[in-house]
């Protein structure tokens, strides 16, 4: 039997050259200083950023072979450095013979600061040309040594359409593909596969490749039902704990603060979706509640409090409804963010002005030393004072004056707190016979 039938498809319709790539037309398009490079066989070391199965190890074997080099890969997850330093060490080897190696190295991000320093002299050097593969942002996630020695190529994934023009190529080739085996499948059905694959081109070859097994009892033809059972599983592409994720939590976030209630809907549905911590989420709500909406709206705080509670109770998927809604309140209701500019500028000071006596008159004096001390000695009773505020009475260190850091915004409940603030404010700096806010206000 060949061999290579027993391959998985996907690996079979491995592109031969750049003309079969799919995707990937800003990186590779005719006349791109990196497509002149590859067709030259001038290739420089480079890491490759991407989501999985666009391409980045096609393009890693297209590069030894365009530049008539031998391939060598390695990944992060299998291989230590005793193996690493045996691959470079081959590679010296064969550079002194007059030959070149491209090291592929696969999930390179998963390589500590030491294992990626390995590779630095063999690059400087030229001993290898250097192609790093990672789904993560470079920037986090590689040492700036290796970075400054490599240019950095972002791949996107690969488009529903490009997809399916890989399908096609497939279904239509006899040496390498499904040509010979009589599978029949509609236009439709293609989109469906393509649209399931969520960007990865190995993905969607390998749901034909089951599809089309599934279909030799059905004559060879891919039925609705077998699409179905194929498809059964369609989740998205979704990283718990790289870019993808923080990018998404930023989206619902900035979603919500932009009360943009159907955006931020989609990406709280998008990460549940994609198997994100529920608890997570609520957190993070919660976070919303008291960051973007604060004392604008004080029943969101409670309302994230319950929707944490319920889903606590309820479990997935009913209590996702909760958090659905509670989604919805937080960017539909006013917002501001007053109570949390307020919490930085009073942390700034403390930070500024360092430890400060609290003043004699706000002391606490329970003993009667305390008291001959002077502690509590002026403090006025508030309940006593007229209209129930003590107007002259600082509640400042006396280094730092009286300091203004909460400032309500013209929306929601701060606009009731704020005219009651303002008017108490220029009430008192009037009884310390200040000119008004600006007199010790806070930055």
């Amino acid at each position: 039997m060949d061999r290579s039938a027993l391959r998985p498809l996907a690996e079979r319709m491995r592109p031969r050259s750049l003309d079969e790539m799919v995707g990937q037309r800003r990186l590779l398009a005719p006349g791109s200083a990196l497509r002149r490079a590859v067709e030259s066989g001038r290739v420089h070391s480079m890491v490759l950023w991407g989501p999985p199965g666009c391409g980045k190890t096609t393009l890693a074997l297209l590069l030894a072979q365009y530049a008539d080099a031998e391939f060598r890969a390695v990944s992060a997850v299998l291989s230590g450095l005793p193996e690493v330093r045996q691959v470079l060490a081959e590679a010296g080897h064969r550079f002194d013979e007059g030959r070149r190696t491209v090291l592929f190295v696969d999930e390179v991000h998963r390589f500590n600061k030491a294992q990626q320093d390995a590779f630095l002299p063999h690059i400087e050097r030229g001993t290898i040309v250097f192609v790093g593969a990672t789904t993560e942002n470079p920037s986090f996630e590689l040492n700036s040594a290796l970075l400054s020695r490599c240019r950095v190529h972002v791949m996107e994934a690969v488009s529903a359409d490009d997809i399916q023009d890989a399908l096609r190529r497939a279904l239509a080739d006899d040496e390498r593909g499904l040509g010979g085996q009589g599978v029949r499948i509609e236009d439709s059905a293609l989109r469906e596969i393509a649209g399931a694959a969520d960007g990865d081109v190995r993905r969607a070859l390998t749901l034909l490749e089951i599809a089309a097994e599934l279909a030799q009892d059905e004559g060879g033809r891919i039925t609705e039902q077998t699409l179905l059972q194929v498809l059964a599983d369609r989740t998205r592409r979704f990283d718990k704990g790289g870019e993808q994720f923080y990018d998404q939590i930023s989206a619902l976030h900035k979603s919500v603060r932009s009360s943009n209630p159907d955006a931020a809907l989609y990406w709280l549905a998008r990460m549940l979706d994609g198997g994100c911590d529920a608890a997570y989420l609520a957190r993070r709500l919660t976070r919303m509640a008291v960051e973007d909406i604060g004392l604008a709206d004080p029943r969101a705080l409670q309302m994230a409090i319950d929707a944490w509670d319920t889903y606590d109770r309820l479990g997935s998927p009913e209590g996702e409804l909760a958090l659905a809604q509670l989604t919805l309140y937080l960017a539909s209701t006013a917002k501001s963010n007053a109570g949390y500019m307020a919490w930085n500028q009073a942390r700034a000071d403390v930070r500024e002005y360092g430890t400060q006596e609290v003043p004699m008159h706000i002391r606490n004096a329970p003993t009667k030393l305390m008291k001959t001390l002077g502690y509590g000695r002026g403090y006025q009773y508030d309940h006593d004072a007229e209209g129930g505020i003590a107007l002259d009475q600082t509640g400042f260190p006396d280094a730092m004056g009286e300091r203004i850091y909460y400032r309500p915004v013209q929306r929601g409940l701060e606009l009731k707190l704020g005219e009651k603030l303002a008017q108490l404010r220029a009430a008192r700096a009037q009884a310390r016979g200040e000119r008004g806010e600006g007199e010790g206000a806070g930055p």
